[in-house]
Protein backbone atom coordinates (compact mmCIF):
# COMPACT_ATOMS: atom_id res chain seq x y z
CA UNK A 1 0.00 0.00 0.00
CA UNK A 2 1.92 3.39 -0.59
CA UNK A 3 2.29 5.71 2.27
CA UNK A 4 0.97 9.38 2.21
CA UNK A 5 4.87 10.40 2.89
CA UNK A 6 5.72 8.33 -0.57
CA UNK A 7 3.30 10.88 -2.57
CA UNK A 8 4.65 13.67 -1.07
CA UNK A 9 6.28 16.44 -4.06
CA UNK A 10 9.42 17.13 -3.80
CA UNK A 11 8.91 20.52 -3.52
CA UNK A 12 7.10 20.20 -0.42
CA UNK A 13 8.52 21.69 2.42
CA UNK A 14 8.95 20.10 5.88
CA UNK A 15 7.17 21.40 8.85
CA UNK A 16 8.85 24.53 10.05
CA UNK A 17 9.02 23.38 13.69
CA UNK A 18 10.63 20.28 12.56
CA UNK A 19 14.99 20.55 12.31
CA UNK A 20 16.05 19.05 8.94
CA UNK A 21 17.44 16.30 10.59
CA UNK A 22 13.88 15.33 12.31
CA UNK A 23 12.33 15.88 9.20
CA UNK A 24 14.39 13.07 7.15
CA UNK A 25 13.98 10.85 9.91
CA UNK A 26 10.22 11.37 10.11
CA UNK A 27 10.12 10.90 6.31
CA UNK A 28 12.27 7.49 6.91
CA UNK A 29 10.14 5.83 9.16
CA UNK A 30 6.65 7.27 7.47
CA UNK A 31 8.02 5.09 4.54
CA UNK A 32 7.94 2.14 6.68
CA UNK A 33 3.71 2.42 7.00
CA UNK A 34 2.13 2.69 9.96
CA UNK A 35 1.69 0.42 12.83
CA UNK A 36 -0.07 -2.67 11.97
CA UNK A 37 -0.46 -1.48 8.32
CA UNK A 38 1.03 -4.76 6.75
CA UNK A 39 -1.23 -7.02 9.08
CA UNK A 40 -4.37 -4.79 7.93
CA UNK A 41 -2.79 -5.63 3.90
CA UNK A 42 -3.18 -9.68 4.97
CA UNK A 43 -6.34 -8.93 6.55
CA UNK A 44 -8.34 -7.93 4.10
CA UNK A 45 -6.51 -10.04 1.70
CA UNK A 46 -7.82 -13.21 3.50
CA UNK A 47 -10.82 -11.39 3.91
CA UNK A 48 -11.34 -11.43 0.30
CA UNK A 49 -10.65 -14.84 -0.19
CA UNK A 50 -12.91 -16.10 2.22
CA UNK A 51 -15.68 -14.14 0.52
CA UNK A 52 -14.88 -15.44 -2.84
CA UNK A 53 -14.94 -19.50 -1.32
CA UNK A 54 -18.27 -18.86 0.62
CA UNK A 55 -19.56 -17.00 -3.15
CA UNK A 56 -18.30 -20.42 -4.92
CA UNK A 57 -19.82 -22.65 -2.38
CA UNK A 58 -23.39 -20.80 -2.57
CA UNK A 59 -23.28 -20.99 -6.11
CA UNK A 60 -22.23 -24.85 -6.30
CA UNK A 61 -24.65 -25.09 -3.40
CA UNK A 62 -27.56 -23.90 -4.72
CA UNK A 63 -27.49 -22.68 -8.32
CA UNK A 64 -24.94 -24.56 -10.59
CA UNK A 65 -22.52 -27.53 -9.50
CA UNK A 66 -20.47 -28.81 -12.41
CA UNK A 67 -19.68 -32.18 -13.52
CA UNK A 68 -17.49 -34.34 -15.93
CA UNK A 69 -18.83 -37.26 -18.01
CA UNK A 70 -16.44 -40.58 -17.57
CA UNK A 71 -18.20 -43.28 -19.00
CA UNK A 72 -20.05 -43.89 -22.11
CA UNK A 73 -23.70 -44.68 -20.61
CA UNK A 74 -25.51 -41.48 -22.14
CA UNK A 75 -24.11 -41.47 -25.67
CA UNK A 76 -25.01 -39.90 -28.12
CA UNK A 77 -26.81 -37.61 -25.45
CA UNK A 78 -23.15 -36.88 -23.82
CA UNK A 79 -19.87 -38.09 -24.35
CA UNK A 80 -16.87 -39.13 -22.56
CA UNK A 81 -14.46 -35.63 -22.16
CA UNK A 82 -17.76 -33.88 -21.66
CA UNK A 83 -18.07 -31.35 -18.82
CA UNK A 84 -21.86 -30.08 -17.93
CA UNK A 85 -23.39 -27.76 -14.91
CA UNK A 86 -26.30 -28.92 -13.67
CA UNK A 87 -29.07 -26.66 -11.73
CA UNK A 88 -29.64 -27.53 -8.52
CA UNK A 89 -32.60 -25.56 -8.14
CA UNK A 90 -34.69 -28.21 -10.27
CA UNK A 91 -35.99 -30.63 -8.41
CA UNK A 92 -35.08 -28.68 -4.60
CA UNK A 93 -32.28 -29.35 -2.22
CA UNK A 94 -31.65 -32.34 0.03
CA UNK A 95 -28.62 -33.23 1.97
CA UNK A 96 -26.65 -34.27 -1.02
CA UNK A 97 -27.30 -30.87 -2.23
CA UNK A 98 -24.74 -29.75 -0.12
CA UNK A 99 -20.71 -30.77 0.05
CA UNK A 100 -19.94 -33.77 2.23
CA UNK A 101 -23.94 -34.48 2.33
CA UNK A 102 -24.20 -33.50 5.75
CA UNK A 103 -27.59 -35.07 7.51
CA UNK A 104 -28.95 -31.35 7.88
CA UNK A 105 -32.58 -32.66 7.30
CA UNK A 106 -34.33 -35.26 5.47
CA UNK A 107 -36.85 -35.60 2.11
CA UNK A 108 -36.35 -32.26 0.17
CA UNK A 109 -37.10 -28.64 0.80
CA UNK A 110 -38.63 -26.72 -2.28
CA UNK A 111 -38.97 -29.87 -3.83
CA UNK A 112 -40.26 -31.12 -7.50
CA UNK A 113 -40.33 -33.51 -9.59
CA UNK A 114 -38.50 -34.21 -12.64
CA UNK A 115 -40.35 -34.60 -16.52
CA UNK A 116 -39.95 -37.32 -18.24
CA UNK A 117 -37.05 -36.51 -20.17
CA UNK A 118 -35.06 -34.98 -17.97
CA UNK A 119 -30.96 -35.70 -17.85
CA UNK A 120 -30.55 -35.72 -14.02
CA UNK A 121 -27.65 -36.14 -12.02
CA UNK A 122 -28.30 -38.45 -8.69
CA UNK A 123 -26.52 -40.13 -6.18
CA UNK A 124 -26.92 -43.95 -6.86
CA UNK A 125 -28.79 -45.61 -4.49
CA UNK A 126 -26.98 -48.03 -2.04
CA UNK A 127 -23.94 -46.30 -2.88
CA UNK A 128 -24.17 -42.38 -2.21
CA UNK A 129 -21.03 -41.48 -2.71
CA UNK A 130 -21.04 -42.01 -6.09
CA UNK A 131 -22.71 -39.65 -8.61
CA UNK A 132 -24.81 -40.50 -11.77
CA UNK A 133 -26.39 -39.57 -14.84
CA UNK A 134 -28.87 -40.88 -16.77
CA UNK A 135 -31.97 -39.69 -18.22
CA UNK A 136 -36.04 -39.86 -16.20
CA UNK A 137 -38.10 -42.07 -18.27
CA UNK A 138 -40.62 -42.89 -15.30
CA UNK A 139 -42.19 -41.45 -12.50
CA UNK A 140 -43.74 -42.27 -9.47
CA UNK A 141 -46.57 -44.57 -9.90
CA UNK A 142 -45.65 -45.91 -13.44
CA UNK A 143 -45.36 -48.97 -15.51
CA UNK A 144 -41.84 -49.43 -17.13
CA UNK A 145 -41.01 -52.11 -19.82
CA UNK A 146 -38.64 -53.07 -22.24
CA UNK A 147 -40.31 -55.16 -25.24
CA UNK A 148 -37.58 -55.98 -28.25
CA UNK A 149 -35.55 -52.70 -26.94
CA UNK A 150 -38.81 -50.52 -27.06
CA UNK A 151 -39.46 -48.78 -24.01
CA UNK A 152 -42.99 -49.06 -22.76
CA UNK A 153 -45.13 -46.52 -20.34
CA UNK A 154 -47.92 -47.34 -18.68
CA UNK A 155 -48.50 -50.04 -21.84
CA UNK A 156 -47.85 -48.09 -24.28
CA UNK A 157 -44.97 -48.30 -26.79
CA UNK A 158 -42.53 -45.12 -27.14
CA UNK A 159 -42.43 -43.96 -30.91
CA UNK A 160 -38.71 -44.01 -32.06
CA UNK A 161 -37.30 -43.31 -35.31
CA UNK A 162 -34.26 -44.99 -36.95
CA UNK A 163 -31.87 -42.21 -37.81
CA UNK A 164 -28.39 -44.29 -38.75
CA UNK A 165 -26.36 -47.28 -38.38
CA UNK A 166 -22.52 -47.48 -37.42
CA UNK A 167 -19.82 -48.99 -36.13
CA UNK A 168 -17.96 -48.11 -32.65
CA UNK A 169 -14.60 -48.74 -32.09
CA UNK A 170 -13.87 -52.41 -31.76
CA UNK A 171 -16.53 -54.59 -33.37
CA UNK A 172 -19.77 -53.35 -32.10
CA UNK A 173 -22.18 -52.06 -34.47
CA UNK A 174 -24.90 -49.81 -33.69
CA UNK A 175 -28.48 -48.19 -34.51
CA UNK A 176 -29.51 -44.71 -33.49
CA UNK A 177 -33.35 -43.48 -32.85
CA UNK A 178 -34.97 -40.14 -32.04
CA UNK A 179 -37.44 -41.49 -29.27
CA UNK A 180 -40.46 -39.15 -28.71
CA UNK A 181 -41.94 -39.84 -25.14
CA UNK A 182 -45.58 -39.13 -24.17
CA UNK A 183 -45.43 -35.70 -23.20
CA UNK A 184 -43.47 -34.89 -26.67
CA UNK A 185 -39.54 -34.78 -25.37
CA UNK A 186 -37.28 -35.94 -27.86
CA UNK A 187 -33.91 -36.94 -27.37
CA UNK A 188 -31.04 -39.66 -29.37
CA UNK A 189 -31.08 -43.08 -28.14
CA UNK A 190 -28.54 -45.58 -28.89
CA UNK A 191 -28.68 -49.32 -29.67
CA UNK A 192 -26.73 -52.58 -30.42
CA UNK A 193 -29.49 -54.86 -31.13
CA UNK A 194 -32.78 -55.34 -29.40
CA UNK A 195 -32.29 -58.62 -27.91
CA UNK A 196 -29.58 -57.63 -25.02
CA UNK A 197 -30.49 -58.84 -21.85
CA UNK A 198 -32.09 -55.59 -20.79
CA UNK A 199 -33.97 -54.89 -24.06
CA UNK A 200 -36.80 -57.51 -22.76
CA UNK A 201 -37.70 -57.40 -19.32
CA UNK A 202 -40.44 -57.44 -16.63
CA UNK A 203 -42.69 -54.47 -16.01
CA UNK A 204 -41.45 -52.27 -13.51
CA UNK A 205 -44.09 -50.52 -11.01
CA UNK A 206 -42.12 -47.46 -10.11
CA UNK A 207 -42.77 -46.54 -5.66
CA UNK A 208 -44.25 -43.32 -4.52
CA UNK A 209 -41.38 -41.21 -3.95
CA UNK A 210 -38.50 -42.58 -6.91
CA UNK A 211 -38.05 -42.38 -10.43
CA UNK A 212 -37.26 -44.49 -12.90
CA UNK A 213 -33.81 -43.71 -15.00
CA UNK A 214 -32.18 -45.05 -18.07
CA UNK A 215 -28.91 -44.17 -19.96
CA UNK A 216 -29.20 -43.16 -23.48
CA UNK A 217 -26.85 -46.00 -24.23
CA UNK A 218 -29.23 -48.12 -23.88
CA UNK A 219 -26.77 -51.38 -24.00
CA UNK A 220 -23.64 -50.25 -22.06
CA UNK A 221 -25.91 -48.38 -19.34
CA UNK A 222 -26.06 -49.61 -15.78
CA UNK A 223 -29.21 -47.87 -14.86
CA UNK A 224 -32.68 -48.73 -13.19
CA UNK A 225 -33.94 -51.74 -15.21
CA UNK A 226 -31.30 -53.77 -13.25
CA UNK A 227 -33.03 -53.39 -9.57
CA UNK A 228 -30.18 -55.27 -7.66
CA UNK A 229 -27.53 -52.79 -9.13
CA UNK A 230 -28.98 -48.65 -9.54
CA UNK A 231 -32.89 -50.24 -9.20
CA UNK A 232 -35.82 -47.31 -8.42
CA UNK A 233 -33.91 -43.92 -8.03
CA UNK A 234 -35.58 -42.00 -4.48
CA UNK A 235 -36.39 -38.32 -5.36
CA UNK A 236 -33.91 -37.37 -2.16
CA UNK A 237 -31.41 -38.70 -4.22
CA UNK A 238 -31.80 -36.45 -6.89
CA UNK A 239 -28.85 -33.98 -7.19
CA UNK A 240 -30.19 -31.67 -10.13
CA UNK A 241 -30.84 -31.39 -14.29
CA UNK A 242 -27.94 -31.32 -16.21
CA UNK A 243 -28.36 -27.76 -18.72
CA UNK A 244 -25.86 -27.10 -20.65
CA UNK A 245 -22.32 -27.99 -21.52
CA UNK A 246 -19.14 -25.94 -20.69
CA UNK A 247 -16.34 -27.72 -22.07
CA UNK A 248 -15.52 -31.06 -23.83
CA UNK A 249 -12.49 -32.82 -24.97
CA UNK A 250 -11.81 -36.18 -26.88
CA UNK A 251 -8.98 -37.26 -24.63
CA UNK A 252 -6.26 -37.13 -27.35
CA UNK A 253 -4.01 -34.75 -25.69
CA UNK A 254 -2.67 -34.75 -21.74
CA UNK A 255 -2.96 -31.53 -19.79
CA UNK A 256 0.71 -30.88 -20.09
CA UNK A 257 0.42 -31.12 -24.33
CA UNK A 258 -0.88 -27.46 -24.98
CA UNK A 259 -0.09 -27.52 -28.81
CA UNK A 260 -2.38 -30.57 -28.93
CA UNK A 261 -5.45 -28.56 -27.41
CA UNK A 262 -6.88 -27.45 -30.17
CA UNK A 263 -7.53 -30.86 -32.50
CA UNK A 264 -8.54 -32.25 -28.59
CA UNK A 265 -11.48 -29.70 -27.65
CA UNK A 266 -14.70 -30.36 -29.19
CA UNK A 267 -14.96 -26.75 -30.01
CA UNK A 268 -18.48 -27.48 -31.80
CA UNK A 269 -19.90 -28.99 -28.29
CA UNK A 270 -19.06 -26.05 -25.88
CA UNK A 271 -22.43 -24.15 -24.74
CA UNK A 272 -24.63 -26.84 -26.28
CA UNK A 273 -27.72 -26.77 -24.26
CA UNK A 274 -28.72 -30.79 -23.14
CA UNK A 275 -31.47 -32.42 -24.39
Amino acid sequence: MIEQDETRSPQADPDPETPPAKAAEADDKGGQGRPGGAFAEYRETLQTIVIAVLIALGIRTFAFEPFNIPSGSMIPTLLIGDYLFVSKFSYGYTRYSFPFSPPLFEGRVFGSLPERGDVAVFRKPGEEDTDYIKRIVGLPGDRIRMIRGVLHINGEAVKREKILEGREEGSFGFTEYIETLPNGRQHLIRERSDTDVADNTEEYLVPEGHVFAMGDNRDNSQDSRRLNDVGYVPVENLIGRAEILFFSHDGTARFWEVWRWPWAIRFSRIFDGIE
